[in-house]
């Protein structure tokens, strides 16, 4: 048996802009769905949603039945947590609130086995097919993917270091961080926080390094387009959920005939 092969690296590497959701609800039927629904990648979140190992294990499996592929952020820069979450098959690897060269560097050393890194080695995993990949060792690195989270202005002015420390094959911008950083909290759309964001994405696309970003309304995903981000989140299963909920509700909300039987499901 081969190694599966990493398609959201490979896209990515080449410019071909990905098209992706975040997974908030910890659910493998809302995963299936929104996998089949034809994103390019998925992120399966697991800072500020309730995904411990065990739900990201299913999503990963149900995820890995479509072409859909599977990104997990993690809850933070921790070598055993990479350990376990590429031992269970993740191939694409979110780290949050990446600060330094140095923080960026220990992200990937995670990912390495030894010599190259400090992954510990196990014999037999969901990664190695259990076994059926008998050149597993050698290879793992071609097909994992570091993505690290830029956050902060301390951060941002360290964009370009981090992007280029070996391993790094992507830079991801948080929004809704970087409207904290730049002391307009909340307000997306500030033009300081898209200065921010537009100074990021260029610097890190003048280096040739993709670069991505979570864009849940579309005026943001026009700039992210034009600013030539590679690959974009369009919001979350638990956005979408809610605010066709709430869009529903206020469409029929006073009607004095009875509504016809809702259709959404």
């Amino acid at each position: 048996m081969d190694l599966p092969v990493n398609r959201f690296k490979h896209a990515i590497l080449k410019g071909e802009r990905q098209w992706g959701a975040w997974q908030m609800l910890a659910s493998t039927v809302a995963t299936e769905a929104m996998a089949f629904a034809g994103y390019d990648f998925l992120v399966l979140d697991m800072e500020h949603a309730p995904s411990d190992l065990p739900e990201i294990l299913a999503q990963l499996q149900v995820v890995g039945q479509t072409p859909t592929q599977s990104v997990v952020r993690m809850p933070w820069n921790d070598m055993v947590m990479v350990k376990r979450l590429l031992d269970i098959g993740a191939q694409t690897l979110m780290f949050p609130f990446v600060q330094t060269v140095e923080e960026a560097k220990a992200a990937v050393a995670a990912t390495r086995y030894p010599p190259k890194g400090v992954r510990g080695v196990a014999a037999m995993h969901r990664a190695n097919r259990y076994g059926s990949i008998p050149d597993y060792l050698a290879r793992a690195d071609e097909e994992l993917c570091v993505i690290v989270q830029i956050e902060t202005l301390e951060a941002l002015d360290r964009i370009e270091a981090i992007a280029a420390v070996d391993g790094v094959d992507g830079v991801f911008i948080g929004p809704a961080d970087m409207s904290a950083a730049v002391g307009r909290l909340g307000q997306i759309m500030h033009p300081d926080n898209l200065a921010a964001i537009e100074r990021g994405a260029k610097a890190v696309r003048a280096m040739g390094k993709p670069v991505g970003i979570i864009a849940a309304m579309d005026a943001l995903v026009d700039h992210c387009v034009a600013w030539d981000f590679t690959f974009i989140a369009l919001g979350s299963d638990l956005a979408f959920m809610v605010n066709k909920a709430k869009a529903t509700l206020a469409q029929h909300r006073g009607k004095t005939q009875p509504a016809a039987p809702a259709s959404n499901y």
